[in-house]
């Protein structure tokens, strides 16, 4: 329950869950020191319009009406696992987002007493930062860093002879780079759609890319590599205060053998470079796994990351087991698909997903 996580009341400070966000929102978000790019309301409002999903935006307030605190929460339904809820969901970074710790926890409790009221049997907040409070916590989630320097021969020099020569290897190819946003997003697709059934992954919809295209292409950036006339690995860069973070990368499987794929990444690295970034995200990864290792030869650090959660079940670690031998099967099972029938069935099914 709910009480067993509760932290003290912040005297002055009223908090509410509310189904849109304030009009003051972003404007807090982005004067807040310790906030991401998707804790502007935009990236939570897409899983409503895309999804169809419920959204919570949970404000605390003083007296006076001004924010103290933000916190967005994403409720999602699925046949396979039931009714849950991220802070935020589809992305890295959630969490609360508050002028001090009383006021993040208070955040916090009140999300999960939410949850509890919509009948989630668990709320994960993906954040960023220690927390206090009894929740459970995961700890097999890293998001590996790699600080830039401000030039990228500068880089390059630091990257290794073993690392450049598997780059040189894809550049006698006839490969073509492109950059840019809406225009670029079949090419893109194309790609990252093949990757995610290799994978066993159902693939999110076409609107959902072009959604966050139409709304945040300030911010965000495509970039398609042409191998033979044809897009043979992509990418999606997100930049917020001076850095890059790239949440989807693929290459077909077809393209790796020619080191596509560590070309694909020399350029992410260099246009972050270019557009003076100070450092560059290559995104979450599960400890020791294939996508770490591959990003660790980058010399990229991991981070840890704070993925606390809110459940109202009794024995949740022996459920959470169960589960994940049931997703194992599934992604087994989806490897086999036809791409066709992969690309169909996919959109339908992956908006309800704990991505």
């Amino acid at each position: 329950m709910v009480a067993e996580v509760l932290q003290p009341e912040v005297a002055g400070c009223s908090i509410a869950a509310n189904g849109e966000a304030g009009a003051d929102w972003d404007a807090f978000v982005e004067r807040a020191a310790d906030s991401s790019l998707y804790h502007l309301s935009g990236w939570t409002e897409l899983a409503r319009e895309v999804f169809g999903h419920r959204t919570v935006f949970v404000e605390a307030r003083d007296r006076s009406g001004s924010l103290l605190g933000v916190l967005p929460v994403v409720q999602q339904r699925s046949l396979l696992l039931g009714n849950f809820a991220t802070s935020v969901a589809f992305f890295n970074y959630g969490g609360p987002v508050a002028q001090d710790e009383p006021v993040a926890s208070a955040l916090m409790v009140r999300a999960a007493a939410e949850a509890e009221r919509l009948g989630c049997r668990y709320l994960e907040f993906r954040d960023t930062k220690p927390r206090p409070g009894n929740w459970a916590q995961r700890t097999d989630k890293v998001t590996l860093q790699l600080a830039l320097p401000s030039t990228f021969d500068a880089l390059s020099k630091t990257l290794g002879s073993k690392l450049r020569s598997q780059v040189k290897r894809a550049e006698r190819e006839n490969l073509v780079r492109r950059t840019g946003g809406l225009e670029l997003l079949d090419d893109f697709y194309s790609v990252f759609a093949e990757n995610m059934r290799d994978l066993g992954t159902p693939v999110y919809p076409k609107r959902f890319f072009e959604a966050i295209l139409s709304r945040y292409g300030s911010c965000c950036q495509l970039i398609v590599i042409d191998w033979n006339g044809e897009p043979g690995a992509a990418a999606f860069l997100a930049f917020w205060r001076g850095s890059a973070e790239v949440p989807w990368a693929s290459c077909r499987a077809r393209a790796k053998p020619i080191g596509l794929n560590m070309k694909l990444y020399w350029e992410l690295l260099s246009i972050a470079v270019e557009r003076g970034c100070a450092l560059f995200d290559f995104g979450r990864s599960t400890v020791d796994s294939g996508t770490y290792r591959f990003k660790k030869q980058w010399g990229a650090e991991p981070v840890p990351m704070y993925w606390y959660r809110w459940d109202r079940r009794a024995g949740a670690h022996e459920a959470e087991a169960g589960e994940s031998k049931v997703m194992q099967l599934a992604t087994a099972v989806w490897q086999r698909l036809p791409l066709g029938v992969a690309n169909a069935i996919g959109p339908l099914i992956s908006g309800a997903l704990p991505w």
